[in-house]
């Protein structure tokens, strides 16, 4: 069985031999056969020149006049048809060679020309990079795809999935597919629900994530499994996030701790950059923050580490204040929080007014700032400021002439939040080096928060985690006290996954389920099948799912995710070219034991 061709074999077949973008000066006076789509046509006084372009790259194809047939046939090229040609390799001469091709030295001189697939007018051109509307490059994305940069970038997340699989592959993992079709889950995301034809009034959902089943996996006695899974959430797009579908690299380990994880992890990260990328990873481990120090000095559980901007707690030095804003806010519960900017005490007032602004959109009810300037402090409080309290202050945060500092003053979570919010904000002062990835932990997520609405106490992130310290810690700690092993892998900003060591202890999960007010009858109705699986036997085990889409946008230097993706939807989830979604007849629906009832919005 002969082996498939690849990239600068032959190929000896009647429609190529060779790729465009592999030849060389080593096949020179070769006979090729090329095959690929005209990508540019210039008629230069009596020579006709074709960039001829197939997956590897572009060759330039030469049609002399001697031969009438084949020079007519070259005449008549559109621009994207797609055509076979015979020719040899020539060099070209050193006036005319194209560094930027990497078939630059060479040329094909034209024997024969055959016309596959003659394109009629394109909706937009491929060769030249112009701007194109959205709407036209998702209606026809598979012109947009023949476009370098988009072409490329499908090329590298089909060999990143290669490296992920090597990597895990090699460490004894284990690839299983889970199923697509299954029960619905009312605890995450909307669910996308599949009608049962055989089964009339009941529906299949498609799966948010493999969760329980990768845990099921576990339970079974696979120690190692992964998958690169299609998950499915009925949600709003965004820059970083798909409408309708997107991919995870899907891992679930048993007997291992939250090291263990990390340490897989962060392998498979520094393989995957260093193999794939020109990008350089700032800091290896990758350092673990918890998410109350985070909180506190980023004001964001999914921090830009490159931004060079920390936020300081500045409570005790307002316990005693006479400038009421701050001094009511160093009770527990509340903060005082400071921001400062090196050097930048002498903007314009309208540099203050846009970041007011902003705070505001941010949900705050102002900016609080002192500049530091050769004639004093400036600024709205500094009226308010005792001698003691400023003096304190410039010692605290290391203030100088022509620094400014930046006030948040409110109940913690919130106050944090619009602070982070403003540090994002004067990140975009800062030039980041693109090529750094400050991947980070945020590692002790709180298992509960406070619902003041509800006045109960609910869990803050996943109810499925192991509280640190187990059924010990349920017993003896406050549930607000109580640490989850849920950690977040973050990098340049952007949440790559979440994860969690799960638990698996039938006896700890009824009571972490008891502290949000869950009776175990509810418990068991909801997710029985879990709890009987972990009654017969479950190991120890924990997982995480990173995104595969946000990662190669990340290495491609891509702001929307949409970008990194064959063939997406639009933000309002609509698959343009495939018109998707789209009614169906009225036999399928009777099929399914289905009747449309329209919003009467929808109906006029």
């Amino acid at each position: 069985m002969s082996k498939a061709p690849t990239p600068g074999e032959s190929l000896q077949n009647r429609f190529r031999t060779h790729y465009c973008g592999l030849l060389n000066p080593g096949f020179e006076g070769t006979n090729v056969k090329l095959g690929g789509w005209v990508h540019r046509k210039r008629d230069h006084g009596g020579l006709i020149f074709i960039d001829l372009r197939d997956h590897t790259g572009i060759c330039q194809l030469v049609i002399q006049p001697e031969n009438v047939e084949l020079f007519g046939k070259a005449e008549g090229l559109h621009s994207e048809s797609v055509i076979c040609v015979e020719g040899t390799v020539v060099r070209r001469s050193d006036e005319t060679i194209n560094p930027r091709l990497a078939s630059g030295e060479i040329e094909v001189v034209g024997a024969t020309l055959q016309v596959e697939s003659n394109a009629h007018t394109l909706p937009f051109p491929v060769a030249d990079d112009m701007p194109t509307s959205e709407e036209l490059r998702l209606k026809y994305r598979f012109i947009d795809l023949r476009r370098e940069k988009l072409h490329e970038n499908i090329v590298f997340r089909s060999k990143l999935t290669a490296e992920v699989r090597k990597f895990l592959t090699e460490r004894d993992f284990i690839e299983i597919q889970t199923p697509i079709l299954t029960s619905s889950s009312p605890e995450g995301a909307r669910d996308f629900l599949v009608p049962s034809r055989l089964h009339p009034g009941k529906f299949y959902a498609l799966p948010q994530a493999p969760q329980q089943f990768k845990q099921l996996l576990m339970v079974a006695g696979f120690p190692r499994y992964f998958q690169i899974a299609p998950c499915f959430r009925d949600e709003d797009a965004r820059a970083d996030r798909s409408p309708g579908e997107f991919y995870q690299v899907d891992i679930e380990m048993s007997f291992i701790e939250q090291d263990d994880l990390f340490a897989i992890l962060e392998g498979m990260f520094k393989h995957i950059v260093e193999t794939m990328s020109r990008k350089r990873i700032a800091q290896f481990p990758f350092p673990r923050i918890s998410y109350r120090d985070v909180m506190n000095r980023f004001g964001s559980d999914k921090p830009d580490l490159r931004i060079p901007l920390e936020i300081r707690d500045v409570t005790p030095l307002f316990v005693d204040s006479s400038f009421k804003v701050f001094a009511s806010n160093t009770k527990e519960g509340s903060c005082v929080k400071a921001m400062v900017l090196k050097g930048m005490g002498n903007e314009s007032r309208l540099f203050y007014d846009k970041a007011e602004k902003r705070a505001r959109e941010l949900g705050s009810a102002g900016l609080a700032y002192i500049q530091f300037r050769e004639e004093g402090p400036k600024g709205p409080v500094v009226k308010f400021m005792g001698e003691g309290e400023m003096a304190a202050l410039k010692e605290t945060l290391g203030l100088e002439t022509g620094d400014v500092v930046f006030f948040g003053a409110g109940k913690w979570e919130k106050t944090c939040k619009i602070m982070g919010g403003m540090r994002s904000y004067f990140g975009e002062l800062f030039a980041l080096d693109r090529d750094e990835l400050s991947f980070c932990w945020i590692v002790d997520f709180p298992m509960y928060e406070y619902n003041e609405e509800a006045e109960k106490i609910d869990f803050s992130h996943n109810p499925f985690s192991m509280p640190q310290g187990e059924m010990e810690a349920l017993e003896s700690q406050s549930p607000l006290d109580i640490l989850a092993y849920q950690y977040d892998i973050v990098c340049n900003g952007i949440e790559l996954s979440s994860g969690a060591i799960r638990n698996h202890r039938p006896d700890v999960m009824y009571k972490a389920f008891g502290i949000a007010g869950y009776a175990k009858e509810e418990v068991d109705a909801r997710f029985g099948h879990m709890i009987d699986a972990f009654k017969l036997g479950a190991p120890p085990h924990g997982g995480i799912a990173p995104g595969l889409d946000r990662l190669v946008m990340i290495l491609r230097d891509e702001q929307n995710i949409r970008e990194v993706i064959a063939f997406p939807m639009n933000q309002s989830a609509q698959d343009l070219m495939m018109n998707a979604p789209s009614e169906v007849g009225v036999q399928q629906l009777k099929e399914l034991c289905l009747k449309v009832e329209l919003p009467e919005e929808e109906e006029k």
